[in-house]
């Protein structure tokens, strides 16, 4: 079977132009290149297909959002963000959770494919695994190529545009603001190994640490979620400042501390980052990174509505917030 991949190739052009001339898309395509589209395509039989034709023009008014977990609110965020931009165009939505299951979020991809949705947003970090981000990028090439949309927020390893959040710099510039305060003996609860987001932003760090001639931090790694702040915080050694690399995770810390009695922050400063809306009421009020999160997810949904072309790559930068939760130090 001729593909539109074969088509592109035949003609030399890239798979988005052969889909614009082929696909009915509205976008506008030079009369040189657009006849070369068409020569190969006759050359090599090639038959459009209808279902791509009418995604293509936009016929459908479905969204498909697939988020890691929708109960932490760094997704739900960003998921909002995202609905409340596809409601201004009058689209509906369909939201999926994959539980941080990198299998299910390629089976999300393929089963919105097969649905025929207009366009797919994944919202998460990506994991260290090639081979299971390679399988993740072929699924969405296939709904590319069939017509569909696709856009992330995370990072810049699926072929697709892309919000990435500047993890490794908002970490750094937060150790710099910590050290500044005076802190010298840190404790980084990392979250999982393999989830390249919290492995960025402990790199982050740790580098800016070493950076200003500090001892490294203890690294202490666990599950990406509150649990996995409250075991991680509970291994927490001689440290002055506890940087969680989520702000989830900074809640499980804040309440191991309160269990043992540890005050925060006359005893350890804690930190996080996101900057979730569910913290900004807290007590002590949570040091984080903040992420415009909700802007993020907008952005990703506009991203994904547009006609193909150059692969988008928008880097977002974070913003350090100093909150109660840590303290000067004093001589």
């Amino acid at each position: 079977m001729v593909t539109l991949e074969d088509v592109a190739k035949q003609a030399g052009v890239s798979l988005a132009t052969a889909s614009r001339v082929l696909n009915g898309s509205t976008r506008q395509v030079g009369a040189a290149l657009r006849a070369r589209v068409e020569r190969a395509a006759d050359e090599l039989g090639y038959r459009a297909n209808i279902a791509a034709q009418t995604l293509a023009r936009g016929a459908s008014n479905v969204i498909g959002i697939v988020v890691h977990d929708l109960t932490d609110p760094y997704f739900a965020a960003l998921a909002d963000g995202a609905m409340r931009a596809a409601a201004t165009e009058g689209l509906l939505v369909m939201v999926g959770t994959t539980h941080r299951d990198p299998e299910q979020e390629i089976a999300y991809v393929a089963t919105l494919n097969a649905q025929r949705v207009r366009a797919v947003l994944l919202v998460g970090s990506r994991v260290a695994d090639p081979v299971v981000t390679g399988r993740l990028r072929d699924e969405l090439a296939r709904y590319q190529a069939g017509g569909g949309r696709a856009a992330c927020v995370g990072q810049d390893l699926l072929g697709v545009d892309t919000v990435a959040p500047a993890n490794r710099e908002g970490a750094a510039e937060l150790a710099r603001a910590l050290a500044g305060l005076g802190h010298t003996r840190f404790a980084v609860l990392a979250g999982p190994p393999h989830l390249v987001t919290a492995a960025d932003r402990c790199a982050g760090f740790a580098g800016a640490l070493e950076e200003m001639g500090l001892p490294a931090p203890q690294v202490i790694h666990g599950p990406f979620d509150r649990d996995g702040g409250y075991a991680a915080a509970q291994q927490v050694g001689d440290a002055t400042c506890v940087f969680a690399v989520n702000d989830v995770m900074a809640v499980g810390a804040l309440a191991a501390c309160r269990e043992r009695g540890v005050r925060v922050p006359e005893d350890v400063s804690v930190a996080g980052f996101d900057d979730i809306v569910t913290l900004r009421d807290h007590v002590p009020a949570l040091t984080t990174v903040r992420l415009p999160l909700k802007d993020m997810g907008a952005r990703a949904l506009e991203l994904a509505l547009g006609e193909p072309g150059e692969i988008v790559v928008e880097q977002v930068a974070g913003e350090v917030v100093l909150r109660q939760s840590v303290r000067r130090m004093t001589a």
